[in-house]
């Protein structure tokens, strides 16, 4: 099944990544955007573009039906969601298939599998895979059964949106006096951000690394990983830095991590880019913490040191198209993303306006995905992220030096933005030996 015409779901860097490998695959690509972005860069560059709407989500990138009827305007026959967005949207799927418009993606099924945590979990102990201590009951009731489930697990513990993340709705609780407020709080946070308060309990893992490991599953029951990420440096439980491979692992870990990964989606039944995410504490045990159903921001480093295009394999998914062995792909090097966003480096504050000057770095093995230029306008309506310089070397440590090159030849003008922010974790002493985990940046924003 040959697809001809994707449209883009999406708006900014990855719109603009996406539109390139379509494009270079010999496809047409529709670009749609609101009229916040009426002056993208990648309107010039696809095929079609159609408007969608008024500067919200809601009138533009998360509205349903403009999306579809986009795609019937334009005879697109697959639509690319990126992340974000409608991209684990299941009614969106579903809404897809009955237009008879592929979706460049998972299963429902497996969408509504891995989007409760709470049931992902329980699908993953099914399969063998390790998960953190957790009630036995799932989702908590009230403040009485989170007392009960807390000294079950024991002290400290973390409390999550079942649905959701990006941090809303998640709390640390190190002594039972704080779990009242705390549970009632991010109950209340859930509500506001998903329309869903429920809430369940995990036992919380100190010192922990973030490592993900990076698959793509086809519709022949074949599944292969392109090794694993570290995205432990976070703000707010928001990825600052990316890198892979992950080196703090031991290759038994990495060997076991990889082996797990595609376990479990052979379980599930897979098909697509996706993405286990786990937790490795100081002993090497690691313990799932969730899977994404789309692509991540960070998938470009996965794609730097296997030099395999991972949009370019969704679609061939899609199409049907069996996948490569797990043999032929040879990891080299390590590659670094740091993500670029339009906020003040003091007090990470949006920083919306034009942009003045834009000159982006060069040379060997640095890119630059982003839909920014100078003379555009950075609108206020959504996230705060115009861009992401990744670099590859040979080794780490000439890896951060590439990437310490880089930014200092990156230059924006006319807002404010991160890259004085990245220098800084280039330069640090911690990051340069690689001793560090998801809660460094709380201490490193104080200093």
């Amino acid at each position: 099944m040959a697809i001809e015409k994707i449209l883009v779901a999406n708006r900014g860097e990855i719109a603009q990544r996406a539109i390139r490998t379509i494009k270079e695959m010999g496809k047409k690509a529709v670009a749609v955007y609101s009229l916040a972005d009426s002056n993208a860069s990648y309107l010039k560059y696809a095929d079609e573009t159609i408007c969608i709407g008024e500067a919200p989500s809601s009138d533009s990138y998360l509205n349903i039906p403009r999306i579809i009827s986009a795609a019937e305007i334009s005879e697109a026959d697959a639509i690319f969601p990126g992340y974000g967005f409608l991209s684990e949207n299941q009614t969106f799927v579903e809404i897809c298939k009955l237009h008879e418009i592929t979706f460049i993606g998972p299963s429902v099924d497996v969408m509504v599998l891995m989007s409760d945590k709470a049931k992902a979990k329980e699908v993953m102990v099914e399969a063998g895979v390790p998960v953190i201590p957790g009630g036995s009951n799932g989702s908590i009731k009230d403040v009485t059964h989170a007392k009960a489930m807390a000294k079950e697990i024991g002290y400290p513990i973390i409390l999550k949106a079942a649905s959701g993340g990006g941090g809303r709705g998640m709390r640390v609780v190190e002594k039972e006096e704080q779990i009242k407020n705390s549970f009632l709080a991010a109950e209340a946070e859930a509500l506001t951000a998903f329309g869903d308060g429920t809430i369940y309990m995990e036992k919380f893992i100190k010192n922990p690394r973030h490592i993900e490991v990076q698959i793509i599953g086809d519709n022949h029951g074949n599944v292969i990983h392109l090794a694993e990420r570290d995205c432990s440096l976070q703000r707010r439980h928001q990825k600052v830095v990316e890198e892979a491979p992950a080196l703090f692992l031991t290759q038994e870990t990495r060997k076991k991590l990889h082996e797990t990964a595609i376990k479990a989606s052979k379980y599930i039944n897979y098909s697509g880019a996706g993405t286990f995410e786990f937790l490795v504490d100081a002993d090497q045990n690691f313990y799932f913490l969730e899977m994404n159903t789309r692509l991540q921001v960070e998938h470009p480093v996965s794609e730097a040191i296997t030099n395999i295009d991972i949009i370019e394999w969704m679609i061939r998914v899609a199409e049907d198209e069996e996948l490569f062995s797990q043999e032929s792909i040879k990891v080299s090097g390590h590659s670094i993303e740091c993500r670029i966003s339009a906020e003040n480096p003091n007090n990470f504050l949006p920083s919306p306006g034009k942009i003045i000057t834009w000159i982006a770095p060069g040379g060997k093995d640095v890119r630059v995905d982003s839909h920014a230029y100078s003379g555009y306008i950075v609108p206020p309506t959504y996230d705060s992220m115009i861009g992401k310089l990744i670099v590859k070397a040979e080794t780490r440590e000439r890896a951060i030096a590439k990437m310490k090159r880089a930014l200092e030849e990156f230059e924006v003008e006319g807002i404010h933005t991160t890259i004085d922010f990245h220098k800084r974790i280039m330069d640090n002493k911690d990051f340069k030996n690689n001793d560090f985990d998801t809660r460094y940046l709380e201490g490193f924003l104080k200093k």
